[in-house]
Formats: structure tokens, C-alpha cells, sequence
């Protein structure tokens, strides 16, 4: 019957009525809308049935001025067993410890597994997490977001190509890919060296093939440095087949070796006589806040610190029950106290920086092998507070760019 649906969850009484004709009370309370149901005829002077809670302060009024009498016999539903459950102070507290440590255990990590690495790289990467402060028995919600954490093993593990770090409930798990050398691919079969830019040839390592140049010689761009086709010994032969044979007097050979050589570079920088520094001074307020959707209940350090210009770092964890992820997140949120300071630059002072910055980016370009050996300053001017340098560098790298050889020449 729909008019008792949903009885259990809103709680409904037993009653018994007591008085002549009781059944007529029940009659009068369903003429005043009140829902009676299971009536049942237990004498001649009672009979019982049940009444939804909400209805008992009516069904009382209802009473008034007559000659009934009603008893309450058992009482239903959802409302009575958690007042009963609450009465039972010793299980709401086991039932509350008991959610707590699941939650707590749901928040500590009790794996990290590393895969798709070799062994030592393993090996690194776990002692790395492990100053990070990833390890098992960690409380997830005191760890940076995978992301910054992927951030910083590739910065700090440079045999990385590439890492993704994921969480999975209490797991973290950590995927990466080893960095492999590829070394240039070589030309295959008989080749010259020749060379990829212009320059003085300052040194010379051949281990095959036969030297076109010799130290302190100018090349440029092209200009073969070792030959690939080598002379054989001469042997005796007839004056008639002299001119035949002189063309297969050779053998072709892939040529290798190193050749540097000093090479040039002009390069333009600009630096500013005036700079803002940001700096922290270590003054700093940590606020843990609960986020439901939108909605931040503040639950630790209230209020704002009295600084005057600041710096914060916001984080939001996820929370776990189980392996379930719970739409309710921790945000930490840590308030740094932030001073700008203005540094100002002498000339030779932002020459010198100048300077710096155009061999690191010189360097960056030509790779670990190659020196930067001078620089000069070609121009320098002053104009908007800026020292505007242009730069004449002196470079030593090997210079060798393989060229196959054509064998129909």
C-alpha cells in the first residue's frame, strides 16, 4: 500500500487502545487523515495497530476528551535502532575508531612498484623517491602531486627519457623509459670525411682512410678531410696495360677519425642594469582546508599571517576509503612570506653576465664535446638600461660529417 511505503525509514508505532468499542477510535482516526494499518481485535475492550511516528502527537490530541486509553507496545524502524545504537556508547565508539583507521590506512602508501626499467635504474629512481619522502608507511596526503614529483625525477635522474607516476588508492606506481644514446647512424660502405663547417684545422685523428689536410690548414664547408679511396702498391706491369690499370690502382675503405678544428661564432646578447629579485624569508604559515565541490571548510591555521606581499603554494590531495576515492580533498595551502628586492648592475658587471650567458648558450648549441676557447666583444653599447654585447667567439670542435663515396666514380 502506498500510503505505508517508506514507514520503516520514518519510524512507526505500535499502539493498543483500550476502551469500549475500540475499533471506533481507529475509524475516527482515519476520518482525520491519520494512516492506520494492521488493526487487529486482541479483546472485546482493546485492539491494536500500527501508526506512523510523525502521526502521534495527532493521534494524542485525538484522545483528548475521551474515555480511551492508549498503550504504546513496540516501537519500528530506522529512527528507534539509531537511538538504541547511540544509547550504546561503547559501539558508536568502536564503530567511529573502526572508520578512522580504515580511513587512515586508506591514506598511507603500502606500495611502490617501479616498472619498465632496467635494474640499477630501478634502483636509482627508488632512492631518489625515497628523498622525496615516497616510500611505504608515507601519508599520501603529505607528498607533492605526481606531477611535480615526475618534474623532478627527470630533472634529477638524467638516464630518464621519460616517467609517469601515478597514484592508485594506497600504490604508487612509477613507469618509466630509459634514455638510449643513438649514436649517429653511419654511412654505410666506402665513405669520405668531409667537413660540416668552415674553420682551422687544430688536430687530427685518422684511423682509416687517407688525410686530405694537415694541422693548421683553412677548410671550408664540404672540403674533403679524409679520403676513402686509398692507393695500393705499386706493381709491375706491361707499358701497354699501364693506362688501363691506372684507374684500379685504389681500394675504397669507410674512412674514420676525428678532426678539430677551431671554428667561429658571432653572437648578440642583451642584459638589463636593473633587476627584481623575489625572495622568500623563510616566514611561513601552513592552512589545511576540507573541499566539497566548491564549498572549503577551513580545519587548521585560521586566519591570514600579517605579511605584506606573499607567496603560496596550494596542494590538493586526494582522500581514500579503501581504494575508493572520496569526493571530499585536503587542500594545504602554505603562505610564504615574499620580499622583492631591486639589484642593480654596473656595466662591467652586466658585461660579465653578458658574457656568461652567450657561452652557455654557445655550449648548449654546439654540445659537451666541443670548447669554447675566447671571446671577444666585437660592439657594446648602453641604451633603456640595458647593455646591449655583440660577441666574436672562438670555438674548437670536430668538424667530420661522413660522405658516401660513389663507386662509379
Amino acid at each position: 500500500m502506498k500510503h505505508i511505503q517508506g514507514s520503516f525509514i520514518a519510524g512507526y508505532v505500535t499502539v493498543r487502545v483500550e476502551g469500549n468499542y475500540p475499533e471506533l477510535f481507529f475509524q475516527r482516526c482515519t476520518n482525520q487523515g491519520i494512516v492506520a494499518w494492521d488493526i487487529q481485535k486482541i479483546s472485546e475492550n482493546a485492539c491494536s495497530g500500527n501508526i506512523k511516528l510523525q502521526d502521534i502527537s495527532e493521534l494524542r490530541k485525538l484522545k483528548w476528551g475521551t474515555n480511551y486509553r492508549l498503550v504504546f507496545t513496540k516501537k519500528h524502524g530506522l529512527p528507534f535502532l539509531v537511538k538504541r545504537f547511540i544509547r550504546r556508547k561503547e559501539i558508536l565508539i568502536a564503530l567511529s575508531l573502526s572508520i578512522l583507521l580504515i580511513f587512515c590506512l586508506s591514506n598511507i602508501i603500502w606500495e611502490v612498484r617501479i616498472t619498465n626499467v632496467p635494474k640499477d635504474l630501478e634502483e636509482k629512481i627508488s632512492k631518489q623517491i625515497e628523498e622525496y619522502g615516497i616510500h611505504r608507511g608515507a601519508w599520501t596526503f603529505k607528498l607533492e602531486p605526481p606531477t611535480e614529483i615526475q618534474q623532478k625525477l627527470m630533472n634529477d635522474i638524467p638516464e630518464l627519457l621519460w616517467i609517469g607516476v601515478h597514484q592508485k588508492g594506497t600504490s604508487y606506481v612509477l613507469e618509466g623509459v630509459e634514455k638510449t644514446i643513438v649514436e649517429e647512424e653511419e654511412v654505410g660502405g666506402p665513405r669520405n670525411l668531409v667537413a660540416s663547417k668552415k674553420g682551422v684545422i687544430e688536430r687530427m685523428y685518422v684511423s682509416k682512410g687517407l688525410p686530405k689536410v694537415q694541422v693548421n690548414d683553412y677548410v671550408e664547408k664540404g672540403d674533403v678531410l679524409v679520403a676513402g679511396k686509398l692507393p695500393l702498391a705499386e706493381e709491375e706491369t706491361d707499358d701497354d696495360d699501364e693506362e688501363e690499370e691506372n684507374d684500379k690502382r685504389h681500394e675504397l675503405t669507410a674512412a674514420e677519425g676525428k678532426v678539430i678544428a677551431k671554428t667561429w661564432y658571432e653572437t648578440e646578447v642583451t642584459v638589463p642594469l636593473k633587476t627584481s629579485i623575489g625572495l622568500l624569508t623563510g616566514e611561513r604559515k601552513t592552512k589545511y582546508h576540507l573541499k566539497i565541490n566548491s564549498f572549503e571548510l577551513p580545519i587548521w591555521g585560521f586566519g591570514d599571517p600579517d605579511y605584506k606581499d606573499v607567496y603560496s603554494d596550494r596542494n590538493v590531495k586526494d582522500l581514500y576509503f579503501f581504494k575508493w576515492k572520496l569526493p571530499i580533498n585536503l587542500v594545504e595551502t602554505i603562505v610564504s612570506e615574499k620580499k622583492d628586492k631591486q639589484e642593480k648592475r654596473s656595466k662591467e658587471e652586466a658585461v660579465d653576465i653578458g658574457i656568461e650567458q652567450a657561452k652557455n648558450e654557445l655550449q648548449l648549441k654546439l654540445g659537451p664535446e666541443a670548447e669554447i676557447k675566447s671571446e671577444n666583444i666585437l660592439q657594446q653599447s648602453t641604451e633603456n638600461g640595458k647593455v646591449k654585447l655583440i660577441l666574436y667567439m672562438v670555438a674548437e670542435e670536430n668538424i667530420v660529417e661522413q660522405e658516401p663515396i660513389d663507386r662509379g666514380d
